[in-house]
């Protein structure tokens, strides 16, 4: 099973940038579609972004469009988002996961990380 690491969060100014990883173990990192998720307070968690195995397709949020950015290095078994134009509304406790997608979407499966927070300040 794949366990999952996350940092690279942080307080930022709206605007600002920052970019998270997410350390996987296990060999079969590469081989999954993988995903990045966020809870706001008092939210339910939410589907960010998606990359394929591969890195051949990507999915975001209509959102996060044109400001975020996912990618992966298999090599190094790490997942990364790169957070641009930062706004308050992006605050939450950013989390990875691989992912399935169905009719509702992507779907995080497996165990979850602690996550890492990220708070934009206005």
């Amino acid at each position: 099973q794949v366990q999952l690491v996350e940092s690279g969060g942080g307080l930022v100014q709206a605007g600002g940038s920052l970019r998270l990883s997410c350390a996987a173990s296990g060999r079969t990192f590469s081989i999954y579609t993988m995903g990045w998720f966020r809870q706001a307070p008092g939210k339910e968690r939410e589907f960010v972004a998606a990359i394929a195995w591969s890195s051949d397709n990507t999915y975001y949020i209509d959102s996060v469009k044109g400001r975020f950015t996912i990618s992966r290095d298999n090599a190094k078994n790490t997942l990364y988002l790169q957070m641009n134009s930062l706004q308050p509304e992006d605050t939450a406790v950013y989390y990875c996961n691989r992912v399935v997608r169905d009719n509702n979407g992507f779907t995080g499966v497996g165990s979850w990380g602690q996550g890492t927070q990220v708070t934009v300040s206005s």
